[in-house]
């Protein structure tokens, strides 16, 4: 039975959405009510195994009063779509990244969220790494010094039967639902470099297709500079075999942080013997991952980690660096 005073959530799309509809039905202060899947064995099978409520009618689930917040997880260039409308239904909405893949679907459903006075946030699951607060306090503290570049270099490989999977068949490939190796693959590490970095000034970028047979990029290349005076560097493609995976490195005048995935491999501080980045105190009583974060977002105890706005940034980052490639212009981030 529900505890009227936990948080009550629907979960939309059961990819993904699979692993946090389980995050729901164990968190404290959570209630997983009903899940949604257009794929009818595969939602029944997930409501079974969670002990909670499911349909294919998405519609329905929002219109329902015993629900308070509604995770999307559906494909990339839907997310905003189905956010705006549950908060229209006056539920609070939450989506997995990338936010979207366009900026005026993100910009609507942030209006949508200022009408209707709900929460919207965004699903970045290293948001909730402490040691990721104490880069950022490293970097922002100016423990490795006057920041001079951030680079990010993703390398991942993908199949063609990896783009021409997924449900529905397909979606993957195509720039209107997915994007590209920045928009679906890099996202994370976008966002997490801008974040630790500061806000981007300009971005300058190319985008191409090598190895698969879609109608998006697999290989893309962005120059940034940020507001800091600092640049950046961001490399995404799917086409490296073997996947090497995805480093960030932050050079500083005095120091260097790298990043190997979720992993710091090096931090180094000029004049320093042993410099530990346990010494810094950053991310205590961080929430463990997004249904955590909205308890207490719902509850009023604190905003989300991403919100609408936040969310936005790493959209407007490899829109800028597709943007770019097309026109060859060098975007400026205060007008777009």
């Amino acid at each position: 039975m529900a505890n009227q005073e936990n948080a009550r959530f629907g979960i939309m799309g059961l990819g993904v959405g699979s692993s946090r509809a389980k995050m729901a039905a164990q968190a404290d202060g959570a209630d997983l009510v009903v899940v949604c899947d257009l794929q009818e064995s595969k939602v029944k099978q997930r409501a079974d195994e969670l002990d909670c409520e499911w349909t294919t009618d998405y519609q329905a689930m929002f219109n329902r009063d015993d629900i308070d917040a509604i995770g999307v997880f559906t494909p990339s260039g839907t997310h905003c779509r189905f956010a705006r409308e549950a908060l229209e239904a006056g539920k609070h909405a939450f989506t997995t990244k990338p936010m979207d893949v366009s900026l005026e679907a993100c910009d609507k459903a942030i209006a949508a969220q200022d009408e209707a006075g709900k929460i919207l946030a965004v699903d970045f699951g290293m948001r909730y790494t402490r040691l990721f607060h104490r880069v950022r306090e490293a970097v922002q503290s100016g423990r490795i010094g006057r920041i001079v570049l951030g680079d990010l270099r993703m390398k991942w490989y993908r199949t063609q039967s990896y783009y021409d999977g997924g449900w529905p068949p397909g979606w993957r490939s195509r720039r209107d639902t997915e994007g590209g190796s920045a928009a679906n693959q890099g996202v994370h590490s976008i966002d997490l470099l801008q974040w630790l970095m500061g806000s981007v000034q300009t971005v300058q970028g190319r985008r191409g297709t090598f190895a698969h047979e879609i109608d998006t990029e697999d290989c893309s290349v962005g120059l940034l500079t940020f507001k800091n005076g600092a640049f950046g560097v961001i490399q995404t493609t799917t086409c490296s075999y073997p996947n090497l995976g995805t480093a960030i490195e932050i050079s500083g005048s005095k120091g260097t942080i790298t990043l190997d995935g979720s992993n710091l491999v090096r931090y180094e501080i000029e004049g320093e013997k042993e410099p530990s980045i346990r010494d810094i105190d950053a991310g205590e009583g961080l929430p463990r991952n997004i249904i955590e974060d909205m308890v207490g977002a719902v509850r009023g105890e604190r905003p989300p980690m991403v919100d609408g706005r936040e969310g936005r940034k790493s959209v407007a980052v490899f829109n800028a660096i597709y943007q770019s490639s097309d026109t060859g212009e060098i975007i400026d981030m205060d007008s777009f």
